[in-house]
């Protein structure tokens, strides 16, 4: 402290320490009210309030960020995870089991008698439709998220494949890939499902695994033609690094974004599709097991006699997951694309 302030503060000019610090600046604030207080961390923390906070995010943390800014695929997925926890835990909150019924409930219409079991309402045999939801969930989620991954981790695979080698290559992986898109997909599986294996769930996900993965094998190739002519891969093959360690961990990594998408996108489709062989009578049989396709395959005749909740709950299901799965989706694209900001 100068001379001249000294006297001044003396001779009564600033008659407090506050008056003090507000007369020469921030920078002296703290520490003048800090030699009063006899505190210097507090110094420290009142100087701290003029630095720059940087806060620095995972990648994960950053898409996370831009999803929940997107309210209604928030609820979507919320909506979404309490259908696989109903999946999963089927047993406990239905009393009838997949293939359990009553006779002298037949056709009965939704009720609260002997909670929970009627309050879907029963088939003509005395089944629970309650209860056909619930472990229908189980076999129709299965079956669109199992087809999903498998048919992207195919696609996947022979998409980087094609793009990253080019030439004989990738003419031999995308003229096979378009044998495959030009196989009538319905008329192949009715043939299929008749002949060999009617109604078996690990048949229903094999063929639609290996008839899907032309479409997210396209996309994926796409994305390799423009990555292995970028810098950090001509730097990856000057290194002497392997191409199958430059294709699958330095290229794939800007190339999951659009593979998430597609596989979420796809679980939808696969479970529409699913319910859609069902009703065709050509998908798993029920009973012995109960998929919300089959079930309203059983119901359309039930419509005419008026008795609506054995369509309407497992059709009003099928529909919530089929939104909520494509509003994730939109979500999820928005909260993947770098060029959006938060």
């Amino acid at each position: 402290m100068s001379d001249s302030l000294q006297d001044e503060l003396n001779e009564g000019g600033i008659r407090s320490l506050e008056g003090l610090a507000k007369a020469v600046g921030p920078s002296v604030q703290s520490t003048v009210i800090a030699a009063e207080l006899g505190t210097p961390e507090r110094a420290i923390a009142e100087e701290d309030e003029y630095a720059v906070k940087v806060e620095q995010l995972t990648q994960f943390e950053l898409v996370w960020r831009r999803f929940r800014h997107h309210r209604l695929a928030l609820v979507a997925l919320v909506v979404f995870g309490l259908l696989v926890l109903m999946a999963i835990v089927a047993p406990l909150i239905t009393r009838m089991g997949a293939t359990d019924f009553n006779p002298a409930f037949g056709d009965a219409p939704p009720s609260f008698a002997d909670f929970p079991n009627w309050i879907m309402g029963a088939d003509t045999l005395g089944h629970s439709v309650w209860s056909d939801v619930a472990y229908g969930a189980r076999v129709s989620l299965m079956i669109g998220v199992i087809s999903a991954l498998g048919a992207s981790l195919i696609g996947t695979i022979l998409g980087a494949i094609s793009g990253y080698y080019s030439g004989w290559i990738d003419m031999v992986l995308m003229r096979f890939t378009d044998i495959v898109l030009s196989i009538p997909f319905l008329p192949l599986l009715i043939t299929l499902s008749t002949f060999f294996i009617h109604g078996n769930v690990l048949f229903i996900i094999l063929v639609f695994t290996l008839l899907s993965w032309p479409q997210p094998a396209r996309l994926v190739r796409s994305y390799y033609l423009s990555f292995r002519e970028q810098e950090f891969t001509e730097a990856a093959k000057a290194a002497g690094i392997s191409d199958m360690r430059i294709i699958f961990r330095h290229i794939l990594p800007n190339a999951l974004s659009p593979i998430i998408v597609v596989t979420t996108l796809n679980v939808a489709s696969f479970i529409v599709l699913e319910a859609t062989v069902d009703f065709l009578g050509v998908g798993v049989t029920f009973p012995p097991t109960p998929t919300w396709g089959n079930i309203l395959d059983n119901a359309q005749n039930e419509l005419l006699a008026g008795n609506w909740w054995w369509a309407t709950f497992p059709g009003l299901f099928l529909l919530i997951t089929v939104l909520t799965i494509n509003f994730i989706g939109d979500g999820l694209r928005d909260a993947l694309d770098v060029r959006l900001k938060d």
